[in-house]
C-alpha cells in the first residue's frame, strides 16, 4: 500500500479526553477512531492488525476441531429468562431495547444461551457428541465507566467458543487441551513470555476457572506468580482453600506480585445451560442426559490493546511480526530526485512480488518527519531509500533499533 493513498493521518497529540495509553497510541498513529467513551472504529491500519490477531486465534481454534460460525447480536429475552440472565439484578450491563411490536430484546454480551438453543436442533444422540463451535463477533456491555481504551469497551469483539460433551471426563480432556491452545495463541501474538495461566474463581459456573493474565502496568488485576509451578493466582482468589487445591506457595513474600491484564478465560459450565434450555442427548441405553458444556473467551480488541501496551516505547507502537499491519515500512527520501524515486518504486514492486507486506511512504515529506512517523506506526522493519543508496539499503529493526546495510536480495527475504 502506498502511504499517499492512506486516508488516515498521524496526529501530534491524542484526544485530551483519552486517558488510556493504548488508545492514545492507537489514535495518534491512525489505527483507531474514538466514537465515544468505550466505542472505537477500526481504521485501515487498525483493521489490518485486528484481522491478524483474529486469524491467529482462528488458526488455533480450527486446529482444535472447532467449527466457526456467526451468531446474531440481537437477542429475544425468552431464552435468557430460562437461564435467569435477562434480569438486571443478575446481569447489570445489558443493552436492552423494545421493538415496535412491544417485544423486549437485548444486545448479546455473550452467547451461551443462543448457541445452546441452536444445538438442540443438531444434538440428540451420543453419536452427535462431542461438538465444538466458536465465532468472532461484536458484543455489547453497558459498562458504567469505560476508560481503558480498547481493553474494556461498551462495544467490542470477542472470540467466544463453546464445547458440548457427553461426560465431565470428556469435557475436562478438551478443557485441558484448550488451555494449551490459548497459550499458543498468546505466544504467536508475541506475549507468551509475559502471560500466565491464572487460577480464578469460576463464578456461578464452577468452583474454579482459568484466566490468562499478561503482565502489564495498565492492567486492572493483581496476580501472584508461583515461579516454581510457572502459574499464577488472582489476588481476589488468594485464600487457604485455593492454595490447598492448587499447592501454591502460601507465603506471599515468596510469590512475585504483578499488575496484569486478563487476555482470555476458560470456564467449565457443567450442565447449567443445557438443563435450563433443554439440550439433552440419548446415551447408549436410550436414557436422556444433559450435555456438559464449556466456554472459552478471548477479547480480540483487548488482546490487540494489550500488545500495544506491552511493547510500546517512548517513540510509539512496536508490533510483533505476526500481528503487525505490514512487515516492512519502505521510506523514500527522494524529494525531487527522480533517480531515487525510481529506485524506491522498483524496490516496492519487488517486495510485493516477493510476497512481503509493505507500506510504501512515497509522500513528499521531510525525512525527520517520515522517520518519527515510522517509529509511531511500529512496523517491524524500516527500509530507507535515499541518495546514499547504492546497491545496499539501510534496514532498521523497530524493536531493537539495530541498523544494517543489506543488499536487495536479503531485503526481499526479510
Amino acid at each position: 500500500m502506498r502511504q499517499s493513498q492512506l486516508f488516515t493521518k498521524i496526529r501530534k497529540e491524542a484526544p485530551k479526553d483519552e486517558v488510556s495509553h493504548n488508545a492514545q497510541l492507537l489514535i495518534r498513529a491512525g489505527f483507531i477512531h474514538k466514537e465515544m467513551a468505550g466505542v472505537y472504529s477500526f481504521l485501515p491500519l487498525g483493521l489490518r492488525v485486528f484481522n491478524k490477531v483474529a486469524d491467529v486465534i482462528r488458526h488455533e481454534m480450527n486446529e482444535m476441531g472447532m467449527n466457526e460460525m456467526f451468531m446474531s447480536s440481537l437477542q429475544e429475552k425468552e431464552k435468557w429468562e430460562k437461564s435467569g440472565r435477562f434480569d438486571d439484578a443478575v446481569v447489570d450491563n445489558w443493552f436492552k431495547s423494545t421493538l415496535k411490536n412491544g417485544a423486549e430484546v437485548g444486545l448479546a454480551f455473550t452467547h451461551e444461551e443462543p448457541l445452546t438453543t441452536i444445538m438442540r436442533d443438531h444434538i440428540s444422540s451420543y453419536r452427535d457428541l462431542p461438538r465444538y463451535a466458536y465465532h468472532i463477533q461484536n458484543k455489547f456491555r453497558n459498562e458504567e465507566r469505560a476508560k481503558s481504551g480498547i481493553l474494556r469497551g461498551r462495544e467490542f469483539f470477542m472470540k467466544d467458543g463453546y464445547s458440548f460433551s457427553r461426560t465431565q471426563e470428556e469435557h475436562e480432556e478438551f478443557y485441558e487441551k484448550m488451555k494449551d491452545a490459548y497459550m499458543r495463541i498468546f505466544s504467536a501474538c508475541g506475549i507468551g513470555e509475559q502471560t500466565y495461566v491464572t487460577v480464578s474463581n469460576g463464578g456461578s459456573f464452577s468452583k474454579y476457572s482459568y484466566e490468562f493474565q499478561t503482565i502489564c502496568s495498565a492492567g486492572e488485576d493483581t496476580i501472584y506468580i508461583d515461579e516454581v509451578k510457572g502459574i499464577a493466582i488472582n489476588k481476589d482468589d488468594f485464600n487457604e482453600e485455593t492454595l490447598k487445591d492448587f499447592d501454591f506457595e502460601s507465603d506471599t513474600s515468596k510469590l512475585r506480585e504483578e499488575t496484569s491484564i486478563e487476555v482470555g478465560d476458560i470456564y467449565s459450565l457443567g450442565t447449567r445451560f443445557s438443563e435450563s434450555l433443554g439440550l439433552t442427548y440419548k446415551d447408549e441405553d436410550g436414557k436422556a442426559k444433559p450435555v456438559v458444556m464449556g466456554s472459552y473467551g478471548i477479547g480480540v480488541n483487548r488482546l490487540m490493546g494489550t500488545i500495544a501496551e506491552v511493547f510500546a516505547d517512548d517513540k510509539g507502537l512496536v508490533w510483533p511480526e505476526a500481528v503487525a499491519p505490514f512487515k516492512v515500512h519502505l521510506v523514500s527520501l527522494a524529494g525531487d530526485n527522480e533517480t531515487v524515486r525510481g529506485k524506491a518504486d522498483m524496490l516496492y514492486a519487488a517486495l510485493q512480488v516477493a510476497g512481503v507486506e509493505v507500506l510504501y511512504d512515497d509522500r513528499d515529506v521531510r525525512a525527520g518527519e517520515k522517520f518519527a512517523e515510522s517509529d509511531i506506526l511500529g512496523i517491524p522493519y524500516r527500509i530507507v531509500v535515499s541518495e546514499k543508496t547504492d546497491g545496499r539499503y539501510e534496514v532498521v529493526e523497530r524493536k531493537s533499533g539495530e541498523v544494517r546495510e543489506l543488499p536487495e536480495q536479503e531485503v526481499l527475504s526479510l
